[in-house]
């Protein structure tokens, strides 16, 4: 399961707000190849469901995974930062052995 804290929620109805997109619409959290420390992590939203997707909900915010992305990112907070030092989405994934400096790629 992926949890949310309350700025990451607070930042993502804002942003589907100001997309207006409609209450079909969730939050896909996945993992693919690539960044400096092998493995990336990626948000986007999606309001169709892909085979074998994963469905968790926190704070009334519906988020989807697919299997192999599920398997990395068990127990894993999403943040949201606006601080001096760095804007955005943060993972703290306790499955992460290793993550690059700007935080964005991980490995296991």
């Amino acid at each position: 399961m992926i949890t949310i804290t309350d700025k990451a929620k607070d930042k993502i109805e804002h942003l589907m707000q100001d997309s207006e997109m409609g209450s079909d619409y969730f939050l896909r959290v996945s993992v693919k190849g690539g960044g400096c420390s092998g493995l990336s992590y990626n948000l986007d939203f999606d309001n169709e469901e892909q085979k074998g997707d994963q469905f968790f909900e926190d704070k009334g915010i519906k988020i989807a995974l697919d299997m192999k992305s599920f398997l990395y990112l068990a127990g894993t907070e999403l943040d949201f930062t606006d601080g001096l030092n760095g804007k955005g989405f943060n993972f703290v994934n306790p499955n992460a052995s290793r993550t690059c400096g700007c935080g964005e790629s991980f490995s296991v």
